[in-house]
């Protein structure tokens, strides 16, 4: 989720199609959170590294999983939680003709009744922001991919938010069950992705 997310796809052609009815969806309902295209494009090429089932927290209107569903090979489910019944409902209708997608209308803890995931998007709960932080030991498969968005690229060591230590990013940095890199996007805009250890 970003704060001006759908406002960042203004001048951004060439989009799979999944993804700019979703941006469309978003634009319509005056929704400005939605993944920035740069964030889309890491989800697209992670999601053809999944060999049965991708799971998402915070569907907004369908953004995120547009990339993951184009990314992701035809044998490989989708399953994706929005807490916000509005938007979840939206967000199903937008994949209605796709059978490997399912939009839940839920928090983020749902994700664990339909795990584990080889590659597991957290950007509506589960992220350790301001909340409770999601245990890739249960969530994820040996080898499988966590990723978590909108941090802002670091400079220095230990990575500061607001002046203070980012305790969220430590968390997923110095994480044992997790080899873990903090990867620039943009100027202003990086994300962790970690891959969980096998035996961890």
């Amino acid at each position: 989720m970003a704060m001006t997310g759908t406002d960042a796809y203004r001048a951004v052609g060439g989009l799979p199609d999944g993804v700019a009815r979703a941006v469309t969806a978003a634009r319509r309902a005056g929704f400005p959170y939605s993944c920035r295209p740069e964030q889309g494009r890491l989800l697209q090429v992670l999601a053809g590294g999944a060999r049965l089932r991708i799971g998402e927290s915070g569907t907004g209107y369908g953004v995120g999983l547009a990339w993951l569903a184009a990314g992701a090979a035809p044998g490989v489910e989708l399953v994706s939680v929005e807490r916000d019944p509005a938007r979840a409902a939206a967000a199903a209708a937008l994949f209605a003709d796709d059978p490997r997608v399912r939009v839940l209308a839920a928090d983020w803890t749902e994700l664990h009744a339909h795990g584990p995931y080889d590659l597991l998007v957290l950007d509506g709960g589960g992220q350790g922001k301001g909340g409770g932080a999601a245990d890739p030991e249960r969530l994820l498969a040996p080898g499988g991919v966590l990723v978590v968005d909108d941090f802002t690229p670091a400079d220095g060591w230990p990575p500061l938010f607001d002046g203070q230590p980012d305790e969220a990013r430590l968390h997923w940095l110095r994480h044992p069950a997790l080899r873990t890199v903090d990867l620039p996007l943009a100027a202003d805009l990086s994300s962790i992705v970690a891959v969980r250890r096998h035996g961890g």
